[in-house]
């Protein structure tokens, strides 16, 4: 574990002139200091790659035996001319014709158990992200008015929220729900039920009239929603209101928290694989209203300055027919929990802080714990996509690192540094789940990415905020609308969420991505990237 001293990091700030007080007329400046994320890539443990290269072998052992026998045949009939071939195998057709059926029986056996066993290639169609009407819309200074304007917080508390907007990476065109901006009780059914059916529905609509597939074709239906979750479900208000059929497999994920996009893709990955021939639609989102904070505790307002209004509604398939039109086909899910760690379990937790308001408390200590379970996530991660180079690098300096331990000289014994995997040899796209600037910057840094690798993430927190689950479909269809995709490439979706959570999810394109019809970012593409000087 990182020493405390390690995971702080100062930094400067000038803030301009003094206007009042004994200062004033004279330049002023503070130190600030933040907490960062641990640089997980030097602390690797051995086990999650040997997770990572178990998992690999289990589910690609046919490509060890394959060369296997094709170089067995090869030697046995390479020594044959091709008049001796044929003639051998006329020979044995016309004496043992018992023995050729035999083979054929076996061969055909052999080649249907494969195709019959083997996992079904999973196909995203296409995918909708709701964008809110722009009576929605809120600058950060019109936050902070709305905020005075409430009367809910002292000038402190005031003061706290107006720093970290300023450090948060959001733009001047977030969404807030209307109940928000009309300062009422917004943590009512009512108006949970009404957030809910107009982000959802609204995607849903999206996405049915993109892909021409009726409400009615759809077997499966995942809804994810960490804080708001009525009864009947959100699952059941999308199947009341398109008029499903009465025998689809719909399930309702809640208080999975950011990373359950991410979960319901893997569980509608497991619905498809046994349920053949079928839609699956996964259904991502977060009431932003319902869980409004009005206290004064620090730890809890936070939450109340990044996260906005957002949903995403994605299609998959695995009908063999989708293939051509198919947008990407599933590589690879790899799920990562740390909730047997107590630290872990309580770094982002709701409560009621001692007023009575209810809201989420996230720990002082969650950057440093997010960056374990991204360590751990990522390890397992590597063996399956990285290439083999790489992967013999990292590998051998890590069994030397284990093997021989560095001496310093000093009295503990550091181990030598390892290989940093290059993970932009395996994805062409990286979409981070937008959490907030300072994440985004520390994940860059220990990932070793580039500013158009993180751009996608950057440019969807600074235009649409933190719309939890959602935001890494925000960020696919930034790229979408940049046409950056292209047949072949291969794009890492990585979310973390309350638990705590980390899980990647890979997909390769099936095709290259022509700038969409419809998509949240038509209206003001050509203005992004934008450069921010927070």
């Amino acid at each position: 574990m990182a020493s405390e001293r390690d995971l702080l990091s100062t930094e400067i700030v000038n803030r301009g002139i003094e206007s009042s007080g004994p200062n004033a007329g004279s330049l002023t400046f503070s130190v600030r200091v933040r907490r960062r994320l641990p640089d997980f890539l030097q602390s690797v443990n051995l086990k999650y790659v040997k997770l990572g290269y178990h998992y690999l072998i289990n589910h690609a052992i046919y490509l060890a035996t394959i060369p296997v026998l094709v170089l067995v045949f090869s030697a046995e009939v390479g020594s044959l001319s091709r008049e001796e071939l044929w003639k051998k195998l006329w020979e044995d057709a016309r004496y043992d014709l018992v023995s050729v059926l035999s083979f054929v029986a076996v061969l055909v056996f052999t080649v249907s158990a494969y195709f019959m066993s083997r996992p079904r290639s999973i196909y995203l169609l296409d995918f909708a992200c709701y964008c809110p009407h722009d009576d929605l819309k809120m600058s950060k200074d019109e936050f902070m008015e709305l905020a005075r304007k409430t009367g809910k917080y002292d000038e402190a508390t005031l003061e706290f929220q107006k720093k970290i907007l300023q450090s948060s990476g959001l733009g001047d065109e977030t969404y807030i729900p209307k109940a928000v901006m009309r300062q009422e009780n917004c943590a009512t059914m009512k108006e949970g039920r009404l957030e809910a059916s107009t982000v959802i529905f609204g995607a849903l609509d999206e996405l049915f009239e993109k892909t021409r597939v009726r409400p009615k074709d759809v077997g499966v239906l995942v809804v994810n929603c960490s804080i708001f979750n009525p009864t009947p479900s959100l699952s059941a208000m999308v199947i009341n209101h398109y008029k499903m059929r009465g025998n689809i497999l719909s399930y309702n994920l809640g208080g999975m928290g950011c990373s359950a996009g991410i979960i319901a893709i893997d569980l509608a990955r497991d619905m498809l694989q046994a349920n053949p021939n079928n839609y699956a639609v996964v259904v991502s989102t977060e009431m932003v209203g319902y869980n409004w904070y009005s206290g004064q505790e620090r730890s809890m307002i936070i939450p109340n300055c990044f996260y906005r209004m957002g949903c995403s509604a994605v299609l998959l398939s695995n009908r063999r027919l989708d293939y051509p039109r198919a947008k990407y086909r599933l590589e690879h899910i790899v799920r990562t929990h740390k909730g047997a760690d107590d630290r872990s379990f309580r770094s982002v937790y709701q409560e009621e802080d001692d007023q009575k308001f209810k809201g989420i408390k996230v720990s002082k200590q969650l950057m440093e714990i997010g960056g374990e379970a991204l360590k751990t996530n990522i390890t397992t991660l590597g063996p399956l996509v990285l290439p083999f180079s790489e992967q013999l690098l990292f590998f051998g300096t890590l069994v030397w690192r284990h093997l021989f331990p560095k001496n310093d000289g000093s009295s503990a014994t550091q181990p030598s540094k390892p290989y940093i995997p290059d993970y932009k040899l395996a994805f062409e796209h990286f979409c981070v789940h937008a959490a907030s600037k300072i994440v985004l910057d520390e994940i860059q840094r220990n990932l070793g990415l580039s500013d158009k690798n993180i751009e996608a993430s950057r440019m969807a927190l600074h235009r649409f905020g933190n719309t939890s689950s959602s935001s890494i479909w925000y960020e696919l269809a930034y790229l979408e609308a940049k046409e950056r995709v292209k047949r072949g490439d291969r794009v890492w979706q990585i979310a973390f969420g309350s638990g705590f959570k980390c899980n990647s999810l890979v997909w390769k394109s099936m095709k290259r991505v022509k700038k969409p019809s419809m998509n949240p970012w038509l209206d003001c593409i050509d203005r992004y990237p934008v450069t921010s000087r927070n």
